[in-house]
């Protein structure tokens, strides 16, 4: 067994198709699309490498792929986090503890070699794709989340890392009797009239104004939380591209206050994993075509991503966003997932209690000095 640097477009295939072999007989995996992988690793596709420095490595037994990992650091985290952490991510590997010791040895070098004095992961370069799934294996993982065998904690554990952080998720099912909460009903007309709060779908006429009104408030909402640093104009750009192309408006939730200045947001994504499962990642001839006609009749979703700015947090606008994605999905086969909540986020996690959710999901993040 070596490690190979990824090198050229032939060494970067044979990175990207790992997973797709790796996974081959796993019935829980969903082949992610080919081409969105491909963007990941691609400046002009992903703002998100503007400000990173990263290596791609994969782990060879003769002529064969057996791991595959990535070694990077964030500039614009490391100023936000205040220390010189280190990410490694992209992991995949057999079930070899010899295997797995030479991939992470080749990150935490990587790494170190740069100046970094920890390591961190797993860690995604797309957004919000981060930690391995400790518990929850089943059902099979939502859009844009992450999934892996068991024995990769196993790995991590053996290797050294630790836990830096769990992040938690949770579910509603209609179909296993969810309803709104009648007592939230009280609370959150009364929540509208003291502070004037309206709920309000996204306007796809001033998209991209809207899409900054939310970027705006991610960065102030969200700026304190723990591995979070601030979207890019660019990455902001990208994401309002890709969200086009996914979301429903109608559910696409911005709050505001009595003046008319959002407060808060919320957005669902369809779950699209569940048109994507069978085709190998392959876009055409059968994937794009379940996208553009089965999207709209998709009843699940995950929910991305939340946040209200500080001066109302602990205010219930994020009980009455809830309240109004409830009303205008409410249906049969409803069932929505949401993540991540970090473990410590109690005011969140207490809330989400009390809206009567039930627990799905834990995954976990790893670090160590290097």
């Amino acid at each position: 067994m070596q490690i190979q640097k990824v090198e050229t477009k032939a060494d970067l295939r044979r990175f990207l198709n790992f997973p797709y072999k790796h996974y081959q007989n796993d019935p829980v995996w969903v082949p992610p699309l080919r081409a969105e992988q491909r963007g990941l690793y691609k400046p002009r596709t992903n703002p998100m490498l503007e400000h990173c420095e990263y290596d791609l490595f994969l782990l060879v037994d003769g002529k064969e792929v057996i791991g595959r990992v990535t070694a990077f650091f964030d500039h614009l985290a490391i100023k936000n986090w205040g220390a010189p952490i280190g990410l490694f991510g992209a992991y995949e590997c057999i079930d070899d503890p010899a295997a797995s010791r030479l991939l992470l040895d080749a990150s935490a070098d990587w790494l170190k070699s740069r100046g970094m004095t920890a390591m961190r992961g797993p860690w995604s370069f797309a957004s919000q794709e981060w930690g391995a799934v400790l518990e929850g294996f089943e059902p099979p993982p939502v859009i844009l989340a992450p999934y892996n065998p068991s024995y990769y904690n196993d790995q991590f554990d053996a290797y050294g890392l630790e836990k830096v952080k769990d992040l938690l998720v949770y579910y509603v099912d209609v179909d296993e009797g969810y309803e709104f909460p009648e007592r939230f009903l009280t609370i959150t007309d009364a929540v509208r009239e003291r502070y004037g709060v309206t709920i309000r779908a996204i306007d796809m006429g001033d998209f991209e104004a809207e899409v900054q009104r939310i970027i705006d408030v991610i960065n102030s909402s969200l700026i304190h939380n723990w591995g979070y640093y601030e979207v890019t104009e660019a990455e902001a750009d990208q994401v309002a591209a890709d969200l086009k192309l996914l979301v429903r408006p109608d559910i696409v939730l911005i709050a505001d206050d009595s003046d008319g200045n959002p407060i808060g947001f919320i957005i669902p994504l369809p779950d699209i994993n569940l048109l994507l499962r069978g085709l190998n990642g392959r876009l055409l001839p059968f994937a794009l075509p379940r996208l553009l006609w089965g999207v709209k009749k998709l009843t699940q979703y995950r929910l991305w991503a939340l946040g209200v700015v500080p001066e109302y947090q602990g205010k219930a606008v994020d009980a009455l966003m809830y309240r109004r994605l409830y009303e205008v999905l409410y249906d049969k086969g409803l069932r929505i997932e949401i993540n991540y909540v970090l473990e410590d986020n109690y005011n969140m996690i207490n809330a989400l209690k009390r809206l009567e959710v039930k627990p799905l999901r834990r995954y976990r993040v790893y670090e160590m000095p290097i």
